[in-house]
């Protein structure tokens, strides 16, 4: 029973955390998406102490179970793991092995080296959420846009508009290329071995692996009903049941229960187990390096949680423009964070690649950055699209608060950047023709169109003006634009929609640190 209910609440979570990088319409993101910000690593960074004492009580107490029912990439391994026992029909293929104590502590050490000196590819590359989350929304939301779209394609033609249409695209070489890499590397690894990725690489694994040494409730042993079949390791997929001295090594079991449904004597049970009682009831096993290992795992948790606290200070046209392509990312000195992020600084040592933003993000301004400083991290990029005033999908769905919450009010008085006009690309300039699409759509009225020169000051004066009541009929007056950088909040309409290429004449210059106006 207690691996059925294990099982369900595992699918649950699994499926509904999936969903939430595939969701189309916001419905799922609306319900669950507290489901992304109870994950662990997110929760430390955007400081949920309620979660992160939460997630740590339910271990002391259960054991890992965080590890096989909350987090989608240990259920992830189990369903690679399941599916390989059916294909090979060999249910019992582990086999008991030592902890590699060294290299999980080591890479817990390294992982929070990196996250001190923010190498953000680092902790975004082994981080668990963050390494599913970009294996959902760059292999498997591909593959759901286009079912999708089959749907709509039938739905259109049987007049029906329960479905439509959208883009199917990927959303950065290098993000995809990564996000590939650690499908295949984790599924072989599952495919072969079971939890090998959760305990001997993940940080997190590796926390609250320390954590569960002390759990209430265990896997216990009743030596007097055990023949000694070692059925209950042949279905360890941690491979941390040592049947031969009746011990479990709890840093590493996440209590999927499985080797009880396994144990055909009864032998194995999961209950409180009071920390004085020793021996007879099967404690965990302790291996060598036991008091170094206890020691690394207190002073990583102790560092990881101090610098978390350090750090917690559709498309529109216009008129009859031809197409918008071929268009080439400015050269800006400084890039553009989304609004409730705060400060470039801020959004690097808080977010996680995770994704999820860039998946909620409809109108693609947001895209995995290639730069190797904030390799996978989000940025802004105006090429598909603007950051219209009225979304703030990337802020309710950050679940590390790297992009705080913010109402669509506040977000019309945030100023990431201000607008840049390069006079040498401008069509106005360059072929002396009429255009005015950035005063035209500016939703901030901060680009106002002034005469090329005196001379057509002077005749847009005229023209004003008039003579009796009579229009004045002279040369065309061509309007520039010139930017109110205190009034505008760099939401990219005017560069998205400016019409100059390879770039655009106008673009938006990020600021390091935002501010209210």
């Amino acid at each position: 029973m207690l691996r059925k209910i294990r099982t369900i609440l595992a699918v649950i979570f699994f499926v509904l955390i999936t969903l939430l990088f595939l969701d189309l319409t916001g419905t799922i993101q609306h319900w669950f998406g507290w489901m992304a910000k109870i994950q662990f690593l997110p929760a430390l960074l955007a400081l949920n102490v309620g979660v992160v004492i939460g997630l740590v009580l339910l271990t002391v107490v259960f054991g890992r179970i965080y590890c096989s029912v909350i987090c989608p990439l240990g259920v992830f391994q189990d369903v690679v793991s399941r599916i390989s026992s059916m294909r090979k029909k060999k249910k019992n293929r582990f086999r008991y092995s030592s902890a590699i104590a060294w290299l999980r502590y080591t890479v817990l050490v390294l992982f929070i080296a990196a996250f001190i000196a923010g190498i953000s590819s680092f902790v975004a590359l082994i981080s668990p959420y963050s390494a599913y989350g970009r294996i959902a929304s760059n292999l498997f939301a591909p593959i759901y846009d286009w079912i999708n779209n089959c749907f709509a394609y039938f739905a259109k033609r049987a007049d029906s508009y329960a479905f439509y249409s959208v883009d199917v695209w990927i959303k950065g070489i290098g993000t995809f290329v990564v996000a590939a890499v650690t499908f295949i590397a984790i599924a072989i690894l599952a495919w072969r071995n079971g939890r090998t990725y959760c305990n001997t690489i993940c940080p997190v694994g590796t926390v609250l692996g320390f954590v569960s040494r002390f759990s209430l409730f265990k896997i216990t042993f009743d030596i007097d009903k055990c023949n000694g079949c070692k059925l209950c390791s042949y279905r360890c997929k941690a491979s941390c049941i040592n049947p031969a001295e009746h011990k479990i090594d709890f840093s590493r079991c996440v209590a999927c229960m499985d080797c009880i449904g396994n144990c055909n004597q009864h032998a194995i049970s999961y209950k409180f187990i009071p920390k004085k009682q020793t021996s007879k009831s099967a404690e965990s096993h302790e291996a060598e390096t036991v008091d170094t290992a206890r020691r690394s795992a207190l002073t990583a948790t102790a560092i990881l949680a101090a610098t978390s606290l350090l750090n917690a200070q559709k498309k529109q046209g216009d008129g009859g423009l031809a197409p918008l392509v071929d268009r080439k990312e400015p050269k800006r000195k400084t890039p553009l964070t989304p609004p409730g992020s705060l400060s470039a600084k801020h959004f690097a040592q808080h977010c996680t690649a995770c994704q999820l933003c860039v998946t909620a993000c409809t109108n693609k301004v947001l895209t995995p950055s290639g730069d190797l400083m904030n390799f996978m991290q989000p940025v802004m990029s105006y090429k598909n699209g603007a950051c219209r005033p009225e979304c703030t999908k990337c802020a309710d769905r950050c679940p590390t608060s790297a992009i705080k919450p913010i109402t669509r009010e506040e977000k019309t008085s945030i100023q990431i950047g201000h607008a840049v006009w390069n006079k040498d690309a401008c069509i106005v300039v360059k072929d002396s023709v009429s255009c005015g699409t950035c005063g035209r759509n500016c939703p901030a009225g901060a680009i106002h169109l002034v005469p090329r020169d005196a001379m057509q000051e002077m005749l847009l004066a005229q023209s004003q003006k008039g003579d009796g009541g009579r229009h004045h009929h002279g040369p065309q007056i061509l309007m520039i634009p010139a930017v109110d950088e205190e009034r505008c909040i760099g939401c990219g309409m005017c560069e998205y929609l400016c019409p100059a290429r390879p770039v655009s004449a106008i673009y938006v210059e990020g600021h390091e640190v935002h501010k209210t106006i």
